[in-house]
């Protein structure tokens, strides 16, 4: 439905007048073109226009499921230790253990490649609304679905084939839609296929506190991390990136941030709600708990072991507690009441109106049948179609072969999403890095899955025979890893290039695996694309424009991994009668070190502890609105000055998943004059010192990318 749509009436005023968002709550992930400077200016006297929303969105950088920033001229970015673990851990071997030693590079030469690893900077956004509704306009909901994702197709091809000789240089294109559907949009990225490693902490300062203190505060972590992108060989220029405030903002002072927030579900409706309440959370949670106890365990085994499965575990744990929390928060009467109350309030003002009624009132219906078709097959669907029997790096390399090389051979706008000519260079990016695969971990993952989905399928499912045979998980699992070679990077490029001949004529088992589920995999899927997919996106089609005829676009949009900026104060808050205050300092870091993990500083903290200043400011929480996706993101000031790096939230604002609290929700960041002091006093890192102060090389340094 077109944004547009506006439907007059007395009951849509009455709603808006007792629906709409308090105007000076720290509240929304709000995308650039509809950021509320007025807002801001009332509640903080700060003025926020066009060209500092710019320069905030050329230094904001995306990176896998992450954000950074330019803090250099020079293509350096600063984003999170846990950010960049994947690239650690990749450099990382048995005889030299990054996450253990840290990585500092003394010259450009010595700035380590990251494998696979890209970064994207956003350049402007287009809104394609009407194209997409016209598209759509008169269809069924399954027919609807298929034009409007021929037509993203088309447009995110004809982005990147114009851009080709565009001044920029070729573009990534990629569409976005707004507010469930209500709004489309054209993004176009440059993107950084030359990642390079400048600087790591240790992992035990990095995480400081590990699980117990996650998603805490106060806090203790030095979650940093400098990285560098590279055009033909050189760091690449950034004109456009961040200056250090060492000193960092005041209590009270006004900041923001800048990052992509993952996804939140502040708009779904309550059907959606009460299907993540009872089944996605508690089934995840039940098979990911166990999962972790079996790394965990397999960490005991022996120092390479434990070496191999901190960062699979250490994103599990932090999963956990998420989900854990948001099942909670679900669960909490008193919240859930306030959801049933606004939407009560929304299908009220749609009632009262007999056009928005026409139009609109049937769309909450309509999802909760969809999620009541959904539950006849949804473990099927997440086993076979949504890999939850087939955990590891391994199937995922084999799927993405065999469906790419089946897809390639369609018109791009008729294949599956993921594998269109726009998407095909990330995916081969992946595939073709070179990365360390360890079977008996790998054996581990895929046994474990292979044993939930008999479990939940049950052992006369004919999914279940069809994948395990005679065979049980474990043999199944030693089996195919045992026999794979796909752990071979030249492998995977042979079959890569080879495409559709090359798959079929491969005798891998992993192969093999993939070719005999894609068939009912496929099944399932197009039966949730039909039965529930299309049915629910024209559902919130119809309420987001129900929303704006009421509200236009005063309220923001869901997360969606895309560019916001948020705004709140440098503030902390009051828990059953005590005060948090904002900051934390060095001193009290030495005072909790036990020596023992997850509470165990590395050595070079403890020689260089007689040359910190104790009273160093180290973490600081704000009232800005964050969620996943926006660790490694800026806290920025009035001025576009960098005065911190987000890490975490506190325990509150896992909530923000699906509402927000602006007494409790808090932002976790890394405070910039630790770093400073870290890299100066502990690590010795001169050469980036200069850089990120912007003061004159040391005689003889060459600098690339840019002068300072």
């Amino acid at each position: 439905m077109k944004k547009t749509v506006r439907i007059a009436s007395a009951a849509a005023a009455v709603f808006l007048l007792c629906a709409a968002v308090p105007a000076l709550a720290d509240e929304g992930m709000w995308t650039l073109d509809n950021f509320p400077s007025q807002a801001i200016k009332e509640k903080y006297d700060v003025e926020i226009d066009d060209a500092w929303l710019e320069t905030v969105r050329l230094a904001t950088t995306r990176m896998g499921g992450c954000t950074g920033s330019f803090v250099s001229p020079s293509g350096l970015i600063l984003t999170n230790h846990h950010c960049a673990r994947r690239c650690i851990s990749r450099l990382s071997s048995a005889e030299n253990n990054l996450e253990e030693t840290g990585f500092l590079a003394g010259s450009f030469e010595d700035e380590a490649v990251c494998p696979g690893d890209h970064m994207s900077v956003l350049l402007e956004s287009v809104d394609i609304t009407d194209r997409v509704a016209a598209a759509a306009e008169g269809k069924s909901e399954q027919d609807a679905k298929e034009a409007r994702q021929q037509l993203l197709t088309r447009i995110e091809t004809e982005c990147e084939s114009d851009s080709e000789t565009a001044p920029t240089g070729k573009l990534t294109c990629e569409t976005v839609a707004l507010y469930n559907g209500g709004q489309h949009f054209l993004y176009k990225y440059k993107r950084y296929n030359d990642v390079r490693l400048v600087f790591a902490p240790e992992s035990p300062i990095a995480a400081f506190g590990g699980d117990p203190d996650n998603f805490n505060f106060p806090r203790w972590c030095l979650d940093m991390t400098l990285m560098r992108v590279y055009e033909n060989d050189k760091p690449a220029a950034t004109p456009h990136f961040l200056k250090w405030r060492e000193e960092g903002a005041a209590a009270g002072e006004a900041v923001f941030i800048s990052g992509h927030p993952g996804s939140t579900d502040r708009q779904l409706t309550l059907s959606d709600l009460k299907w993540e309440r009872d089944v996605v959370l508690p089934l995840w949670l039940l098979r990911y708990s166990e999962l972790r106890g079996r790394l965990a365990q397999y960490g005991t085994t022996g120092d390479e072991a434990h070496r191999r499965a901190q960062s699979p575990l250490l994103g599990i744990e932090n999963a956990i507690k998420v989900r854990r929390n948001q099942l909670q928060a679900l669960m909490n009467d008193e919240v859930f009441a306030r959801k049933q109350a606004e939407e009560k309030t929304l299908r009220a003002g749609v009632a009262a109106d007999p056009k928005m009624q026409q139009a609109y009132g049937s769309s909450w219906d309509d999802i909760d049948a969809a999620n009541e078709a959904y539950r006849g097959f949804y473990e099927e669907h997440l086993f076979l179609e949504r890999l939850g029997a087939f955990n590891g790096q391994l199937f995922d390399y084999a799927r993405d072969l065999v469906r790419a090389a089946a897809e390639r051979g369609k018109p791009s706008e008729e294949r599956l999403r993921e594998y269109r000519d726009t998407a095909l260079p990330r995916l081969e990016q992946a595939l073709l890095a070179p990365r360390p695969i360890y079977s008996d971990l790998e054996t581990l993952q895929l046994a474990f899955s292979l044993e939930k989905m008999r479990e939940w399928l049950g052992p006369d499912s004919p999914h279940v025979g069809h994948i395990l045979g005679s065979q049980s998980p474990l043999s199944k699992a030693e089996t195919l890893v045992g026999g794979t070679r796909l752990a071979d990077v030249e492998v995977r490029k042979a079959l890569w290039e080879g495409g559709a001949e090359a798959i079929k004529a491969s005798d891998d088992p992993m192969i093999q695996l993939a070719l005999t589920v894609d068939q009912d995999a496929r099944a399932l899927r197009q039966r949730y694309e039909d039965e529930v997919e299309a049915v629910q996106e024209a559902a919130y089609e119809k309420i987001a424009s129900a929303r704006f005829a009421i509200h236009g676009t005063s309220l923001y949009p869901d997360a969606t991994f895309t560019l916001r900026v948020t705004y709140g104060a440098i503030e902390g808050w009051q828990e059953k009668g005590k005060k948090i205050g904002p900051f934390t300092q060095t001193g009290r870091l030495y005072e909790r070190t036990t020596g023992e993990d997850p509470f165990r500083l590395p050595p070079s903290w403890i020689e260089a502890k007689d040359r910190l200043d104790m009273k160093t400011r180290f973490n600081a929480v704000a009232t800005t609105d964050i969620t996943g996706g926006n660790s490694g993101s800026p806290l920025v000031d009035k001025n576009g000055h960098l005065v911190g790096l987000a890490f975490d939230g506190n325990i509150h604002s896992i909530a923000g998943a699906y509402w927000f609290d602006e007494s409790m929700n808090r932002t976790v960041v890394v405070h910039p004059a630790i770093m400073m002091e870290a890299l100066r006093k502990v690590y010795k890192a001169d050469r980036l010192v200069r850089e990120l102060e912007q003061t004159e090389p040391a005689a003889g340094e060459v600098v690339l990318g840019g002068s300072r």
